[in-house]
Parts: structure tokens; sequence; C-alpha cells
């Protein structure tokens, strides 16, 4: 089948085509907005549904939104009557009777994978009155050969456009935009114009058309004064740029990764010097060697707009025959015989139909000019999450499927949108699912496809709304810190010269939350990310000192009237959370050291003074519950209660005031020391020699932090001390706590296990027969302890329990009680007294001189 041109004679003798070419920054697109609202109907198709968007909304304004329509493949705003269409290439209406109708961007016929619906559209669509085309200047030489009646009009460029060499990203201007070709690079530029100039906003093809637009509308208000972008900027959005920096001049094409044409370079840097202001574009220093630089040829063309024309276009059959798959494919396939056209490179739709026709259910399935047509309309599904055909083609295999039998239910497509209805996630989980859903937008616009139409399509951009707004959140978030933005644009990198102003404990600069002032340390807001910390502090360090030394008055002042909240804990004292003050190792446990934060050393050398005296007489204070071991202390340095008193009270001490009696050395001591011992408070007890007054919450905690400043490992330390507790079923080092005695699955505290045994002694004494008295558990019982456990305590103490004797048989009555028997434990005989003095003049008493 050989292609024709079509016969401008029955378009009608009135019929115009007008082709105005030129480079980026001419008024094409406005100027065919004028033609457009000049005429009773008509339609402009663009390359991307961002343009079409952005055209309608000033089309409406013109004309009134009952007038124009809005027609995409995945949003359709189509009023009844309305005579003035925006379209996207693929969706512009081709047979219909308007009296204009142009297209934008003609020089992306030559794209690889849309060329061919470009060039469909060049050679097809006409107007009525007229019809305007598009594009840049390279397209020339195809417009006169194959739109041979075309009058073709050159435009200038508005202003001019110079090359302004390689700089470092910290020295790119304001008002700049960085061009990198892969998603992994913009985010590294991003985050690094974050780090020192407050941010960019981001512009990538994989995002929804609103993020794009919100992304946009940041840069252009001016609260950020950088974009950084994929290539997909060069295509006709119109940005208030002064400069464009390609981060590199190669890129993957979806084959190869190869060097940008310097027509493609051109439309990225053309975005540079908008309407009558000029523009400079350059590169990134240091991102790529040799490879990343402008030629001098390059820098020739993009300057004079001067570039090779195209000498040939994409073309695919654009109506290919229906009666079968085998046809359809093979037309699809067909090569061009016009030297000008060029075959298409197999487009995503052709692949996946190839991959659909080689399952043999699929391909017996699809018979008939309506099946061969619904079929390949199903296959020209838009692969809008770009992952490749394989992928792809699964699911056009399941939408197939699936509308076989007709059409897609209300349900089942409303629990498609609905499972993509998540806002929440990193920003590519959030690309993912904004380029599924628009997948089921395109499905639901279809009315020959899903049932209630109109519903799913408005649950479909509703989910993408929410999505969008949640994408442009999240690049916001990542990529802007409004605070460094403002610090810069203030100040510029002298953070010192900012006013701050104090609300609360909350610094601020031109209203922006710098940080926090939690007591005396300035904290940066969690918000602000990492890099971001240096400059926040500097801002806020000039005004610290005057805040801290009020600070520090009011907590001193606080302190002394005992109106602080302060703590011990983990060996610092503790102010609202906040440690002032740390102990430190002293001579004895009783005696550590006070060694403040380091924090502290901002405060203003007299008011860090006055709160340090005030931490430590509270500490003295705090310290005051263990007067009793500081007693001890002071008895055991005194020589004369002898070498076992002196040890027995230091182990007394560094035991928090309770020491077995066993390992006590007590039973050797002599009545004298026992006396001594007595006097200082220490009762003696059956199983433990202990300080009543220890045991107590705060004592034993006061103490315990003393020990683990020491380097032990008490017990822990209760906040309430009943007489019994229970112990956990797996011991751990913390068991049994400060202050008790482990008896079973019980603990007693210590003054109460003394306690019943003393009871128990007193029963055996006064007992008829003290070899097997019984021992009444009533007290015991009153304290919460066991049976069992009480059993333990009196073993530990030397009490044999004995089994009463079964009543006989025939014999009535309650049991005998349970009687006890007392050994008493082995005790250390007391210390020997010292051999007599030698008698003078004995030899012995000579020698013993000798000795000493």
């Amino acid at each position: 089948m050989a292609y024709r041109l079509p016969d401008p004679a029955s378009r009608g003798a009135d019929s115009k085509v007008l082709a105005v070419l030129g480079p980026t920054n001419t008024g094409k697109t406005h100027l065919a907005i004028e033609r457009l609202c000049a005429h009773s109907s008509g339609a402009i198709g663009f390359p991307l549904r961002l343009l079409a968007r952005e055209v309608y909304d000033r089309v409406v304004a013109i004309k009134g939104r009952e007038q124009v329509a809005l027609i995409t493949g995945e949003e359709r705003i189509e009023p009844k009557g309305a005579r003035w269409l925006l379209c996207t290439v693929e969706a512009m209406p081709t047979r219909a009777d308007l009296a204009f109708m142009a297209l934008d961007e003609a020089q992306l016929c030559a794209d690889r994978e849309r060329g061919h619906v470009f060039t469909n559209r060049l050679l097809q669509v006409r107007g009525r009155e007229e019809t305007m085309i598009l594009g840049s200047s390279i397209m020339q030489p195809m417009v006169r050969a194959l739109v041979p009646e075309a009058e073709i009009v050159s435009r200038p460029r508005f202003s001019t456009l110079s090359h302004a060499g390689a700089k470092k990203l910290s020295r790119i201007p304001p008002r700049s935009a960085i061009v990198a070709f892969s998603a992994e690079q913009v985010y590294a530029m991003a985050e690094m114009l974050r780090r020192f100039r407050g941010g960019a906003a981001v512009v990538m093809g994989g995002l929804s058309p609103e993020t794009r637009n919100r992304q946009v509308a940041l840069f252009q208000s001016g609260e950020v004064d950088y974009l950084v972008a994929t290539d997909a900027i060069g295509m006709g959005l119109n940005l208030d740029v002064g400069h464009v920096a390609f981060a590199g001049l190669s890129k993957f094409d979806g084959v190869r990764n190869r060097r940008l044409t310097t027509i493609e370079m051109a439309q990225i840097a053309g975005r540079a010097g908008r309407h009558q202001r000029d523009g400079t574009f350059g590169t990134l220093a240091g991102m790529g060697g040799r490879d990343a630089a402008f030629t001098d040829e390059e820098i020739w063309a993009i300057e004079d707009h001067r570039f090779p024309p195209l000498d040939r276009i994409f073309w695919r059959e654009a109506k290919p025959r229906l009666d079968s798959l085998t046809h359809l494919i093979e037309d699809l396939s067909r090569s061009p015989e016009r030297p000008e056209l060029a075959p298409a490179p197999e487009a995503i739709d052709l692949a996946v139909m190839r991959r659909l026709a080689e399952d043999p259910q699929i391909a017996a399935a699809v018979r008939g000019r309506g099946a061969v047509a619904r079929f390949r309309e199903v296959c020209s599904l838009p692969d809008f999450r770009q992952h490749g055909p394989e992928t792809h083609a699964r699911f056009v295999t399941r939408l197939w499927d699936d509308l076989r039998s007709g059409y897609l239910g209300s349900d089942y497509v409303a629990a498609r949108v609905s499972e993509l209805d998540n806002p929440s996630g990193d920003i590519d989980t959030l690309q993912g699912r904004i380029a599924a859903i628009r997948s089921w937008a395109y499905i639901a616009q279809r009315p020959d496809w899903v049932l209630a139409r109109e519903e799913m399509a408005g649950r479909a951009r509703a989910v993408e709304a929410r999505l969008s707004d949640a994408l442009h959140a999240r690049l916001t978030e990542r990529f802007v810190n409004r605070r460094t933005a403002v610090l810069m644009r203030k100040t510029g990198p002298d953070a010192a010269l900012l006013p701050v102003a104090m609300e609360g404990d909350e610094l601020l600069v031109d209203g922006e939350k710098l940080g926090t002032l939690q007591g005396f340390r300035f904290k940066v807001d969690p918000a602000a990310h990492h890099s971001d910390h240096k400059l926040l502090l500097a801002a806020a360090e000039r005004h610290l000192p005057d805040l801290l030394a009020e600070q520090a008055e009011t907590l001193a002042r606080a302190i002394g009237e005992g109106g602080a909240n302060l703590a011990l804990d983990a060996g610092a004292i503790v102010h609202e959370g906040e440690a002032l003050a740390r102990l430190r190792p002293g001579k004895d446990l009783l005696s550590p050291g006070l060694e403040l934060e380091a924090k502290l050393g901002a405060i203003p050398p007299v008011q860090g003074r006055a709160l340090q005296a005030a931490i430590e007489g509270w500490m003295v204070d705090k310290l005051a519950v263990l007067e009793p071991l500081v007693q001890l202390a002071e008895a055991s340095r005194a020589i004369a209660g002898g070498p076992e008193l002196r040890a027995l009270l230091i182990r007394l001490i560094e035991r928090g005031g309770v020491v077995e009696r066993a390992d006590s050395g007590f039973d050797g001591m002599q009545p004298a020391q026992r006396d001594a011992l007595r006097k200082l408070g220490v009762r003696i007890g059956a199983l433990s020699l202990f300080v009543p007054a220890m045991l107590k919450p705060a004592p034993l905690a006061a103490w315990r932090e003393l020990a683990r400043i020491q380097g032990l490992a008490p017990p822990e330390a209760r906040g309430e001390m009943p007489p019994v507790i229970p112990l956990p079923p797996t011991r751990h080092q913390g068991y049994p706590p400060l202050g008790y005695r482990g008896v079973g699955q019980q603990a007693i505290r210590i003054d109460m296990a003394e306690r019943l045994l003393r009871m128990a002694h007193t029963q055996r004494v006064n007992a008829t027969n003290r070899m097997s008295f019984p021992i009444d558990p009533a007290l015991a019982r009153s304290m919460g302890l066991s049976l069992e456990s009480n059993t333990h305590l009196l073993r530990l103490a030397g009490f044999t329990p004995s089994a009463p004797r079964p009543l006989a048989e025939g014999a009535f009555g309650p049991p005998a009680p349970t009687t006890w028997r007392w050994r008493p434990p082995r005790r250390q005989a007391p210390a020997a007294a010292p051999p007599p003095k030698p008698a003078a003049g004995n030899a012995f008493a000579a020698l013993a001189g000798l000795v000493r």
C-alpha cells in the first residue's frame, strides 16, 4: 500500500496551511492561541498533557468554560457543544470538521517512540479554514516536501542566548535550572542545593502534571531560586529562568547511552532568557570530564540557532487493515515508500501486540473487524509505569481478558482505584502509584470499556490529585529547606547578622523556626536537614549568652527556694530531662565529686558559678539521707575500734547498710566492739547485720547511685518497700532488690525477716519442750509470706520442721501442728586475748623488744 499525500483541493480553496518555524522563545504557541480564538472552532495538539492543560486554562479565561474542551488520554473535560479543543497529539480529533487545527512541536516527528503519531497528524490533520504547524526550523525541508501547500514563516527569538562556561554548583546564580538525565542525578543535585542554597524545585517526566505544576509554582513564586529537572524541562515549560546548567551532555534514549544532539541541547538551553530577557547556558564544573563540556561547534549552533535539518521523519501506517490480527501487525510494520519517511522503530503498542499475538488463545479470540479494532485500542494503552514491553504486556493481557466479556464493572474499577489511594510512602513509591493511577485514569476515560465512566474517571482523577499532593509534599520536605532559603535570601552566608526572635523556648528567624532552647542547649529543629545544623547554630549563637545567663539565674533561684525539679539519675543531676552535672568517683563511696556538663560552659562566668553553687547545695541535701552511713564511715576511721570493727563498718557502707551475719566476722568480735556497733545504730539479727534507717526507698536509691559511680553493679532499689514482694520466675542481676532477702518465690524485707526470726526464737525459749516446739505462722501470713517462703526463711536460721504424726485409724480431729527443732549455727570463736607481756629483765622480753 503506497502512501499518498492528501489532496489540498479537497480541503477547500480558502483553506490555508501555515508553518511557523523557529527556535524557542519566539511566541509560536502564543500566536497559535490567538489564531485558535479568532476562528469559530478549532483544536491544538500538544506533546504533553501538562501543556494542553496550561493552554486550556488560558483559553477558558477567553472563551468561557462551557465553550472549551480538554481532551487527553487520562483526562477529558468535554462540555456539550464545546467548539475549542486543547488536546494531546494522540487524542487530537483527526476527522472533526473544525475551522482551525494546529500541531505543536512538530519536530517530534523524529522522536523514536511517538514520531509516527506526529507525522500522521502533520500529514492528515487539516482545519477547514486554517492549519498551523509549529516547530523548530529543522523541520523546514520536511514541511516543503510533505506539505507543499504550506506557507513557511520564520520567527526570530525574542532574546539572545549565550554560553557562560562551566561553573561549580555552589557558584550557579539564582534563578537557574540544573538539568540532569537520571532520577539519581536529579536527587543528588537537589540535595546539594538544599544544603547550601535552601533547596530546589524538582521537575521530572515521572511526575504527574499536578505535581509538576506545583513544583514549578514553587520556583516561579521565588520560594526557591533553583530548579533541578530532567530534559522534560525542554518541552514547552515557560519558566522565569536566567541560566540553564547541564549536569551532563549524555543520556540513555531507551536503546543506548549517547550524546545529546545539538537540537536537543538547544531545546533545553532555550528555557533560559524567556521573553525579552537574555539568558545563558553552560555546564557544571567537575561533572564528567571533557565529554561533559560543549564543543565550539555546539556553542555556535546553539547561540546562532543553526542546526542540521531533518532529512527523514518516522512514519507508520495510520489506517491498517483490521480484517485480521495478522494483517494488522503486517501493516503496522510496513516500510513507507517515500524517501522522506523512515519506518518507525517498534513502539510499545506494537511490541505488546506482537507478544499477545504469540498466545494461541488470544490470537484465536481476535476475530472480525470489531475484535481486531478493540484489540488494537487495548494494546495502545500507554506504558505510564515505564516498565518495558514484557511487564506492560502482562498488564495489557489482564486488561484484554477482563474486556472480552464486554465492559469492566464499576466495582472492579473502583477496587483497583481504591488500592492505589494511599498517600503514604517515599518519593519513588508515590511516583509508582501515580503512574499506576494514570493507567486506570486512561482506562476509565473509555466509554466502551468502563460502565459508569464519569464516576470512575472522577474517582481516578481524585486519587491522582491526592497522590500528587503527597508527592509534592515529599519533594518539598526532602529538597526544600525554607529556613536555609530565608537565611540565604536575607543575609547570604553571614548568618550571624540575622535578627533572631525568641518566643517561649523557640528561636525564630523571619517567622521560621530555627530550633528550641531546651534548658541550656540549643537544639536545631528536628525537621531541619543535618547539613543545615551548622548554619542554624551560627544564626542562633550570638543570641545565646544573654538567654543562657537569664536561664541560669532563674534556675539557681528556684534550686535555692526548693522549687526546682531536680533528680539524680544514672549519676547525672537532671532538670526536666536535661543533665546539668554528673557525679564522678571521689576518695570514697560517700564522697563523690561533681562535674558540670560542658554545655554549661557557655553561661557567662558570674551566673555559671552561682548555678554551680546551687547544684552543689542541692546535692548535699539529696545525700543527707545517707547520714547513718556517714556516721559509720567516721567510726571506721577511728583506730581504737580495732581492725575487725573497722572492716565490718566499711563492708556495711559498701553494701548499703546490710551484710550477712555469717560472713561478717561479728561473732568473732570482742564484747566492746559489739557494743560499739550497737551504739552506731547497727541492728544485730539472726541472719543479717543492718542499719534500719537505710531500709527505706530514698536512702537506698541514693546509695545505689553512688555505688554505680564507683563501678559497682548493685541490685535495683524499689520506689516502695512493702514487707513481702514476689520474685519473677526468671532471676536476673537486679533481684532480690536492695533491702530484701530472697526466700523461695518471694523476697522479704530484711527487718521483717529478722522480726519473724526473733519471734520464732521467743516461742522456742517459752516452749515447754525446747527440743520440739510449734511456731505460730500468723505474723508471717499477715505480712503476705507464703508457708513455703516462711519455711525457707526458718531453715536459713537453723530451724528444722518435723511433720506431725498422722491420726490413728478411726481417730478424728484437727491434725497436730508442725513442730520445729533448732540447732545453733556454728559461730566464730571470740578473738583470743593478747598474750601477757614478758616480765622485765626476762630474755624473752629482750627478744620481744628487738622484734618491735
